[in-house]
């Protein structure tokens, strides 16, 4: 049996490391989302892209550790722009 990919790894929440908001920020920038200035209050920023309809918010300092219903919303956007 081959060994999981990294990727596989991530979904199955093994041993790895937890993941940074700065992190989910990155990812999106990736895929062509965009931050508007103004967008969100305090910790919230709102990211935005042509194909998907609404906003993804991303609440949390950069160097925090995310929430898994935060990377399961950008996983779930990003997937439905490559779509």
């Amino acid at each position: 049996m081959p060994a999981p990919s990294w990727d596989s790894a991530k979904s199955l929440n093994c041993d790895a490391k937890p993941r940074k908001v700065r992190e989910l920020i990155r990812d999106l920038q990736h895929a062509g989302f965009a931050q508007l200035s103004g967008g969100g209050k305090g910790s919230h920023r709102k990211f935005y892209h042509p194909r998907y309809p609404g906003a993804v918010t991303v609440s949390g300092k950069e160097g925090a550790g995310v929430k898994y219903y935060q990377e399961k919303q950008v996983r779930q956007a990003i997937d439905k722009t490559l779509e």
